[in-house]
């Protein structure tokens, strides 16, 4: 059941006039890490390429509470923001832009866009980002059709770790086997497919633009 609660976040104050945590230049940094979920939240939602309306349904929070906490309408809570982080696979800290600088590593949260599996190697939002991808092989009718092909700014890098990928570009249609690497413009119309009997795993490097078109956008329908 959706729920549209207006509780804030609570932060403690000084006693007796004296300056408590909730004044000063911790305050303002407080403020300004707040005014920042709300854009940040949207950003991750478009990359995701789902909608408000898909993640209420997914949450249980409202049209209405998601609309406002996107736009800055709404405070942040706990509350709001621990289901989006796991319908999201995006850590907590992530979400709010507090994640301390002292563990480098990256903890991936692998979700499934189209029957490809996408398993995020970067945390930060905006700028290049890299995936390991998992393509199921195809059913043996569909290995020889045309490929859809996709056009946007940008460029790409490709790495093939396992199995055969295929890549139509342009008027290419090739097959990458495991330790072979491709690098193009994205202007040149491309795609991308399973060329063999088993899974083919891959690392893939795009910005933004590309990471819109490969991990939001749907396939074209089969004839």
């Amino acid at each position: 059941m959706a729920h549209d609660t207006e509780t804030g976040i609570e932060h403690g104050t000084g006693t007796g006039g004296s300056s408590g945590p909730d004044s000063g230049p911790g305050r303002d940094g407080l403020a300004a890490v707040l005014t920042a979920v709300g854009p940040r939240l949207r950003e991750v939602r478009h990359r995701q390429g789902t909608t408000l309306a898909a993640v209420s349904e997914a949450t249980g929070i409202s049209l209405s509470t998601l609309s406002r906490l996107e736009s800055g309408g709404r405070r942040p809570t706990l509350e709001l923001l621990l289901p989006l982080s796991k319908v999201y696979g995006v850590p907590l800290d992530e979400l709010v832009g507090a994640r301390g600088s002292e563990d480098p590593r990256v903890r991936p949260r692998p979700f499934v866009r189209h029957g490809t599996t996408f398993v995020p190697l970067t945390r930060h939002i905006g700028g290049l980002l890299a995936y390991k991808e998992i393509i199921p092989p195809a059913p043996e009718e569909a290995r020889g059709r045309k490929l859809e092909q996709r056009v946007h700014e940008g460029y790409e890098w490709l790495y093939v770790l396992s199995g055969r990928l295929r890549l139509a570009l342009g008027e290419h249609d090739l097959v990458l086997g495991a330790g072979e690497a491709a690098e193009f413009d994205t202007r040149t119309p491309h795609g991308l497919a399973n060329a063999g009997e088993r899974p083919v795993e891959f690392i893939a490097i795009f910005g933004p633009q590309g990471e819109r078109m490969h991990v939001r956008a749907r396939p074209a329908a089969r004839d």
